[in-house]
């Protein structure tokens, strides 16, 4: 379905709308039920429709309308044609999405002639992000969220302050024994990152590095940037596996293309890099190297070639371009790497680099405080009925609510050790660890909880509070 929503939610002097995507399933939908609403982030609706299996799981107990909104910018919710995008990003921001989800929150209440039916969130990610600013936000349109993989404190300002390190911790960890992967693979993979430096230093060198990773021709390396790019890239792959280690094959890290990563894609990865005698021989590791990637960027089987310059698919590309401008403008997250603690190497956070690169790439000026300033960091005492979900196996744990802030506002944390990238939203799965069903099932008692006290909240009457308006104002 689609419908009309501003550009600017926040200017009178600019009128103008665009067409927002959105899908609703009224299947379950019976008169005095609720509305469970996905909270849209960045990417086409589509791949959260098709994959956040506890909304559908649970709509028929709860008679449930189940409505899936797009995110502006992303999947086929575009303001502007394609052409024109890039140059009218400003728009492109959390505080527009969300009052993009507000009104249509407002007019979902309107067409079913019930303004108090009770409405859930659900998000993963920076949906769940977003389901957590919009609970703080519009408290009187969300009666609860659930809050898969959120990692609202990764932000500079936090106190304490976030460990911008352990992204990548958490990623060696699930290349180690310790994540269930072969002893070997993270020493592997750390001394990889040493040999593409040395051999890049030569044209013989890069000669070898190409051959041992199958780079196409357009994908040669001219110099020592080049491999750098390529480790960047080659690197990346490890971030996904790590953020997609299910215990079942999935698409969903691969934005829904098939055939689906295998089951803990981590492990699969290491497999190819479970030989402790590999750094002898710098040839055979990167070609053991080229296979671990290749679990990721060749997930289809049928690449003949690596070509560094691009993602797994065009929609994972134009999804992390756009993420990328979001980046610069609001969701300035800090990360660093040390390649001690880590399997990568020591890069640490250089604001001032990445405040030029932003302004090369989008022409803006990162505001590197603003996203605590604006949702408050840690001190969230004035937010309620939130559960934040988090997999331990998932990298972007440690930026999320790992502890319960308070029981009587329901702001709780559900912590879940064999997840990765909120599992829990997923559907159902025999080979679901038992930890997830017990995380779905504190979910649901929330879920049930805030449903009936919206049912049961006493509900103001407008003739009442028009009688009660000239008392108030003479009373000043």
């Amino acid at each position: 379905m689609w419908r009309p929503t501003r550009l600017d939610h926040f200017s009178e002097a600019n009128p103008t709308e665009f067409q927002q995507r959105y899908f609703v399933c009224d299947r379950h939908w019976r008169a005095g039920g609720a509305i469970f609403f996905y909270i849209g982030n960045e990417a086409d609706v589509l791949l959260y429709l098709n994959n956040t299996g506890l909304m559908w799981e649970l709509a028929p107990k709860y008679d449930a309308l189940l409505v899936f909104a797009e995110h502006r910018y992303y999947g086929q919710s575009k303001p502007f044609h394609a052409k024109e995008l890039c140059k009218n990003m400003q728009w492109l921001t959390s505080e527009q999405a969300m009052a993009d989800y507000a009104t249509l929150i407002w007019e979902l209440r309107e067409q079913l002639e019930d303004p108090d039916v009770p409405v859930i969130g659900f998000g993963g990610s920076y949906g769940g992000m977003l389901g957590t600013w919009f609970r703080c936000k519009y408290p009187h349109l969300m009666d609860g969220v659930v809050a898969g993989s959120a990692p609202i404190w990764t932000y500079k300002g936090e106190r304490p302050a976030y460990d911008d390190g352990s992204f990548a911790k958490v990623v060696t960890r699930d290349a180690s024994a310790e994540g269930g992967s072969s002893p070997a693979c993270a020493g592997n993979v750390r001394e990889a990152w040493r040999v593409l430096k040395h051999l890049g230093k030569t044209g013989q060198g890069r000669k070898t590095i190409a051959e041992a990773l199958q780079l196409c021709e357009e994908s040669q390396l001219d110099g020592e940037a080049d491999v750098t790019v390529l480790r960047d890239w080659a690197a990346s792959a490890w971030d996904y596996l790590a953020m997609g280690d299910y215990p079942w094959p999935s698409s969903y890290i691969v934005n829904g293309a098939q055939p689906p990563l295998p089951a803990f894609p981590v492990r699969a990865a290491c497999q190819h890099l479970a030989d402790d005698g590999l750094p002898d021989d710098p040839p055979a590791l990167l070609r053991a190297l080229r296979s671990a990637i290749g679990v990721f960027y060749n997930h289809t089987q049928d690449l003949p070639c690596f070509s560094f310059k691009q993602g797994p698919n065009p929609e994972t590309d134009e999804d992390a371009d756009f993420w990328g401008y979001q980046y610069c403008t609001e969701q300035f997250q800090l990360f660093s790497k040390d390649g001690v603690n880590d399997m990568f190497w020591k890069e640490p956070f250089d604001e001032k680099a990445t405040v030029e690169g932003c302004k090369a790439t989008w022409g803006v000026t990162p505001r590197p405080l603003w996203a605590t300033i604006q949702w408050g960091g840690r001190r969230l005492e004035a937010a309620s009925n939130i559960v934040w979900s988090n997999g331990l196996l998932d990298p972007w744990s440690p930026g999320g609510v790992l502890q319960n802030i308070t029981g009587a506002k329901d702001l709780v944390a559900v912590i879940i050790p064999e997840g990765a990238h909120h599992l829990d939203l997923m559907f159902s799965n025999p080979a679901d660890p038992p930890s997830v069903r017990k995380a779905r099932a504190v979910e649901e008692h929330y879920i049930a909880k805030w449903i009936s006290e919206a049912r049961g909240r006493p509900q103001p009457s407008l003739m009442q509070g028009s009688a009660q308006q000239p008392a108030a104002l003479a009373a000043q």
